[in-house]
């Protein structure tokens, strides 16, 4: 009976301790010393999709939505504003594509180039986002949609990447695929809920 009791007590311990970690995100790391980091203005670049073009405009509307409706930010400019200001400005548009490619490369985050678009821009933070995967995919005779973003967000004054995020998941159906406009909006609210702000 005494043996019983015990093994019901240790589960539910188990248990309880094993509920925080569902419902996380698959990678998130916030910088050591962010100190006192709170931005109330952010651009959001235009979403790199790489090999899932079909995402790219999709995400761009539903991750600035998702970033405004979180209430975190005093001020959000958008990834379709942010091209609107860049092609009405050689400098700025130089400026992002040379910050995002040393970004990609090599992941240095280029301060001196962060600075100017902080400035030039009026924001305190960006925030870069890649499309890691926006498929349907077979695992077994398993059907699965599968989404995935990685999210930087940078301190625009000293290109210090404040947060770095990787989260995808996968969905099962048989007979209907689910929509990945949908399903990517879960996924980037999931992640964008645990920014830091």
């Amino acid at each position: 009976m005494y043996l019983r009791l015990l093994h019901k007590a240790l589960f539910l311990v188990l248990f309880i301790t094993m509920i925080p970690g569902c419902g996380g995100l698959r990678f998130s790391q916030v910088a050591p010393d962010i100190g006192d980091f709170h931005p109330e203005k952010i651009c959001i670049f235009p979403v790199r999709s790489g090999v899932y073009e079909e995402a790219a405009n999709k995400a761009d509307t539903f991750i600035a939505d998702t970033v405004r409706e979180q209430g975190y930010f005093v001020s959000v400019i958008s990834p379709a504003k942010v091209t609107e200001l860049a092609k009405s400005n050689d400098k700025l548009e130089k400026a992002i594509t040379e910050y995002l490619a040393k970004l990609k490369k090599v992941h240095f985050s280029d301060p001196n180039i962060s600075n100017y678009i902080g400035e030039t821009c009026d924001v305190d933070a960006f925030l870069v986002v890649d499309v890691d995967f926006w498929n349907y995919t077979t695992q077994g005779d398993d059907k699965l949609a599968k989404v995935g973003f990685t999210m930087d967000l940078i301190e625009a004054r000293t290109g210090k990447i404040v947060w770095n995020a990787k989260h995808y998941e996968t969905k099962g159906y048989k007979w209907f695929e689910p929509d990945l406009v949908d399903f990517a909006e879960e996924v980037a609210e999931a992640m964008i809920s645990r920014m830091p702000h």
